[in-house]
């Protein structure tokens, strides 16, 4: 699949939509307008690729909203070359987003399908996180410190492993709470035992789930 001319359009649309919604941050809203969202969908539902809405992806887990996306990447407040944890990487989509605001991106998957998915997709299109399939929870000790880091499902409260590995005024940004509902929250590290945290809205994610899927035959495609 390519990108036409005509879903570069549907992008650039879609940001302006984003920016009609409260996303102020231009990094943000020129990152959207780049990137071809239907290539990390299934082709039979290219048609919603471009409306404000989450979409299914493989093994349960969701596309999130567009508007969700920026949103947690604005709360990021990302500076180029910083380095970015995110937990969660599902299709892609998010750490796209991450790579075309100058990133230096981590991102950890615990399915495995989604994992090479994701890596096909993101490579394709020119974009070379560093991707691992591994536990969300243990993160990636051996990469740290990181400036931020991006949690893509919810956990009741973040794994303490996490927010050791944040460098000191660095933040994590995240839903915390049950099935019912989850508030987008900010964690900053003040200090080597210090964090302090606000809180910034309600959201809807699949819960963060411990271990890892490995791929079976019945997944191969």
């Amino acid at each position: 699949m390519t990108t036409t001319q005509s879903d570069n359009k549907k992008a650039q649309r879609l940001a302006r939509d984003l920016k009609r919604k409260g996303i102020k941050d231009e990094r943000v809203l020129a990152a959207i307008a780049q990137i071809p969202r239907e290539r990390f969908i299934d082709e039979e539902l290219a048609e919603y690729a471009y409306l404000d809405r989450p979409l299914p992806i493989e093994k349960g887990q969701t596309i999130s909203q567009p508007y969700t996306v920026a949103y947690q990447s604005q709360l990021l407040g990302l500076k180029p070359g910083e380095k970015v944890l995110e937990v969660g990487t599902g299709s892609g989509y998010q750490a796209a987003v991450l790579c075309e605001m100058e990133a230096d991106v981590y991102s950890i998957e615990r399915y495995q399908q989604l994992y090479l998915s994701a890596k096909e997709t993101l490579n394709s299109l020119g974009y070379h996180p560093h991707l691992f399939h591994g536990d969300g929870f243990e993160g990636l000790p051996e990469h740290a410190p990181f400036d931020k880091i991006l949690l893509t499902a919810a956990p009741v409260e973040v794994p303490k492993k996490l927010l050791q590995q944040l460098r000191i005024g660095g933040w994590l940004v995240g839903p915390l709470g049950g099935r019912m509902g989850q508030k987008m929250t900010i964690i900053t590290r003040v200090s080597e035992e210090e964090f302090r945290e606000s809180e910034h809205g309600d959201f809807i994610f699949v819960p963060m789930q411990k271990g890892i899927a490995m791929l079976t035959t019945k997944n191969c495609r």
